[in-house]
């Protein structure tokens, strides 16, 4: 028989018919249990589509719920949950910025921003003096680490007023806007200054800037507030404001801002074990000392009703003890110089801007300080306003000496 070997043909034939049958047998046995077993399968997943559908169902169901719920937690501040000041030490200055190799980011969540600043974890002594400095970009530290700033500076020595010891706190932010600053200004108020140092220049003054920081652009609750409590002038319902929908406070909208509250903790394990919280690179462009021939400020031909005063007036009622700063700028000494101080202002503006904030705090006995021309063109580093370590010690020193004058 072909196909078969000499030892099964030696076998007698009823044991080969038997060995042939059995295995037909075990074929037949092995189709009839995959059978079997794909009729059970199909069957259990027929029985359980319905189950799953529901369950998907459901699912869909409390993410919806959930998504749209959030919006009644909406007036809850998330941003004062916080890691720092307990688990991590609170920050030096504000959180800001986009760069990975900073370990800070920038977000709009003024609570998160204070929780975790280190005034926050800071139970005031009976022998700290507290000085709390508002300002721009120049306060916060451009290109500068956290112990070259003012307010490093000025916490590096032993420097006392009225009988105490001076601690500075950096809660500058890097716009120009006198209505950010303000805004700062009432939110810090209730960290019990001795005095608050308020630090500025022209370029924040214009009306048409005062809502177009991204940081007050996105806080119109908080813009509107101020525009009441202090009567401002400023418009509740500017198009520069965004003002959040139903949608806008779902969860969906809001997941951006909730990873950067998520991330701003576990930057916070990144600074407390490196300190850095800003990129410091090697090369940077440095601040225009040629300038163009034009006379050009935000289009104004004059200064009169062009300024928003009535937001400096606010400011300046924020706490008892107030000092107002004209920050120093770059003075140029190159082409055009003769036009334009720097790449900020025309001679014309700057000019006309100096004499009516003299005047105005004459008028209102305020404690003011005008530093405009104190630092040398060679101590600014990218721009008119940010200064050198060494131009910064010299701005101290002015700043130490008006503390101290302030208690007598």
């Amino acid at each position: 028989m072909a196909g078969t070997s000499r030892a099964e043909r030696s076998k007698p034939l009823d044991e080969r018919r038997r060995s042939v049958t059995l295995q037909e047998t075990s074929r037949f046995d092995c189709e009839q249990e995959k059978y079997l077993l794909s009729a059970q399968r199909d069957k259990i997943i027929m029985e359980n589509k319905p189950r799953l559908f529901g369950v998907l169902l459901k699912a869909a169901l409390l993410f919806v719920l959930f998504n749209f719920g959030f919006i009644l937690i909406s007036g809850v501040p998330l941003g004062k949950l916080t890691l720092y000041n307990s688990i991590f030490p609170g920050r030096e200055r504000f959180p800001f910025g986009e760069t990975r190799e900073s370990y800070n980011l920038s977000l709009f969540d003024l609570d998160a921003m204070f929780a975790s600043h280190i005034i926050n974890g800071a139970q005031k002594a009976p022998e700290e003096y507290r000085v709390l400095l508002i300002g721009d970009s120049s306060i916060w530290g451009t290109l500068l680490t956290p112990q070259q700033t003012l307010a490093g500076q000025l916490n590096a020595h032993p420097i006392t007023a009225c009988g105490k010891n001076i601690h500075a706190y950096n809660l500058g932010y890097p716009t120009i806007s006198l209505t950010k600053d303000l805004m700062i200004l009432d939110q810090a108020k209730a960290y019990q200054p001795d005095l608050i140092i308020w630090l500025t220049t022209l370029e924040a003054f214009p009306k048409g800037k005062q809502l177009s920081s991204p940081i007050v652009a996105n806080n119109a609750r908080r813009v509107q507030s101020l525009i009441t409590n202090y009567n401002l002038s400023l418009n509740p319902n500017d198009s520069a404001l965004v003002h959040a929908s139903k949608w806008d406070q779902t969860f969906v909208s809001q997941r951006r801002a909730i990873a950067d509250l998520v991330r701003l903790q576990i930057y916070g394990a990144l600074w407390a074990s490196t300190g850095i919280d800003q990129v410091y690179p090697a090369n940077y462009e440095h601040a225009q000392i040629e300038l163009e021939a034009n006379r050009d400020f935000h289009g104004l031909t004059s200064l009169q009703h062009s300024l928003a005063l009535d937001v400096l007036d606010a400011g300046m009622t924020v706490a008892p003890h107030m000092m107002l700063v004209n920050e120093p700028i770059l003075i140029s000494n190159g082409a055009n110089s003769d036009i334009r101080y720097n790449f900020f202002y025309p001679r014309w503006a700057f000019d006309d801007y100096r004499a009516m904030l003299s005047e105005r705090a004459a008028a209102n006995h305020w404690n003011y300080l005008d530093l405009w021309d104190l630092i040398p063109v060679n101590e600014f580093t990218n721009s008119a306003i940010h200064l050198t370590p060494s131009g910064e010690k010299l701005f101290t020193d002015k700043i130490a000496a008006a503390i101290q004058t302030s208690c007598k």
